[in-house]
């Protein structure tokens, strides 16, 4: 049973952060400084469904991180 929500949540996941807008031109840009210096760790306000859909990933990646550990857990005893 924990399986299923596990996969649940993994699904979820890859659906959110494919619902997310891109934040640059793009990963090679912010290692490599393109578009006005290096933004890998720039500060960029969201708003509105941008900042539920972020906030709704972080949760279900702590949830996954949660359930991972309670199933290691579990199947030791």
């Amino acid at each position: 049973m924990l399986d299923i929500f596990i996969m649940l949540v993994a699904v979820l996941i890859i659906v959110l952060v494919l619902l997310q807008s891109g934040k640059s031109a793009g990963v090679s840009s912010a290692f490599t400084g393109g578009n006005g210096g290096l933004n890998l760790f720039s500060n960029m306000k969201e708003r509105g469904p941008e900042k539920i859909i972020s906030n709704l990933t972080l949760v279900m990646g702590i949830l996954f991180f949660v359930l991972v550990i309670v199933k290691l857990i579990v199947t030791q005893k």
